[in-house]
């Protein structure tokens, strides 16, 4: 279990953490801490502690690495900016490796270790599902930056997100497979191992047959395999006209990759478990003309808070962000407003402030955060062409 600390004007504890900029140290006076449900800390206290637990190897380390490193940024930009109730924050994360149970022991020591006033991750739904009861039972707020799955914010009202739920997602593919493929008849192909993928195609099924579609097959697989060619041979034995993988990017560029290597033509669709560069890599440029997917931000759209982002993300990490590391900023600027506006770092007022964030501006759309604590904000459609990503189309709730 790898394990980083960003501490203000310190280095972090391994390759992936980040290097919180001396020069932008504050000078603080005083050294009073702050009094329990007072108004916040004098200049000059201990840094506030944000526990944040992310998958950085793995087989989403593409995700977890994008999202840690969003909000690395966000901290430092916080930090540069003087902090939060005059505080620096230390953000500590730990790595779950991509692994089941290894979230839940994580936020566990970030509770009764490091005394964290707060939690950040993850973005699969199924971490997110083992460390959401933990921080529920502490009264210690958690703010999952993509996990899209209803289930996270319904355990409790210490859990929120800043992203769309699945059921919006599902909505919005089974709109996109309508209007804009006329798809009529699909196929499904789910991963009886994921949360996420479960949950999304059970929400794109329900609006599509509502609206006159028709899921003619559904055929399964499990997280981590490789060869696809039965289930693709029975879907291209079905003559669908599209076909939806509700996945991870690991395994729909392996699918994508065989159903073109199998005469399948049809357009391929899925939602933001797609988003990866290695996306390409594994399935071919070539085979990933004519698939589409949705997420929630795209660095091509015309924004100065999104054009700021790309360029210092750029200057630092020497690639172009994707949504998972403008949720992960996301993520971490929501909780540091809520912590503001709550003039306190204990829970209940941590917690209140963010049920209460209405209209913030973030990189993936103005954020509320509604009754159930999900955001309601828009969507984009991201397709392949020559080989890249392009933006297609932005959706509104």
């Amino acid at each position: 279990m790898n394990r980083l600390s960003l501490l203000p004007g310190g280095r972090s504890l391994a390759t992936l953490g980040a290097v919180i900029l001396g020069s932008i140290a504050l000078t603080l006076v005083g050294c009073k801490k702050e009094v329990s449900g007072g108004a916040g800390a004098a200049p000059g206290s201990e840094p506030i502690r944000v526990g944040e637990y992310a998958s950085l190897h793995g087989s989403e380390a593409t995700f977890g690495q994008s999202s840690h490193n969003g909000t690395v940024i966000a901290v430092e930009e916080i930090n540069a900016a003087g902090g939060v109730l005059g505080r620096k924050i230390e953000l500590i994360t730990d790595d779950n490796q991509s692994k089941s149970g290894e979230s839940a022991t994580i936020v566990k020591k970030f509770i009764s270790r490091d005394k964290v006033v707060a939690v950040l991750g993850e973005v699969a739904s199924g971490r997110s599902l083992e460390a959401a009861p933990i921080c529920q039972t502490n009264h210690i707020p958690m703010v999952s930056p993509s996990s899209t799955n209803p289930d996270v914010t319904a355990t409790g009202d210490y859990i929120f997100r800043v992203c769309f739920t699945d059921p919006f997602q599902g909505r919005l593919l089974a709109e996109f497979a309508r209007k804009s493929l006329k798809a009529t008849k699909v196929a499904l192909l789910t991963d009886v191992a994921s949360a996420y993928s479960a949950g999304l195609a059970k929400y794109f099924r329900e609006p599509f047959e509502k609206n006159g579609g028709q899921v003619v097959i559904e055929q399964k697989y499990t997280g981590k395999d490789k060869d696809f060619r039965a289930q693709l041979t029975a879907i291209k034995a079905a003559n669908v006209s599209a076909i939806v993988v509700p996945g991870y990017y690991t395994e729909v560029g392996l699918i994508v990759a065989q159903a073109r290597q199998l005469g399948i033509n049809v357009p391929i669709f899925g939602g933001d478990g797609w988003e990866a560069p290695e996306l390409i890599e594994i399935a071919g440029a070539q085979n990933l003309e004519n698939t589409f997917y949705s997420t929630h931000f795209s660095p091509e759209v015309k924004n100065p808070l999104i054009e700021k982002f790309v360029a210092a993300y750029k200057t630092k990490f020497g690639q172009v962000p994707d949504a998972m590391a403008a949720l992960g900023y996301d993520s971490a600027v929501v909780l540091f407003d809520a912590i503001q506006r709550a003039g306190s770092t204990e829970g209940p007022k941590i917690r209140d402030a963010l049920a209460a964030t209405k209209d913030y501006p973030c990189l993936t759309g103005k954020t509320t955060l509604d009754a159930e604590r999900n955001a309601t904000k828009s969507a984009v459609i991201i397709t392949v062409k020559d080989g890249k990503f392009k933006y297609l189309e932005t959706v509104e709730p």
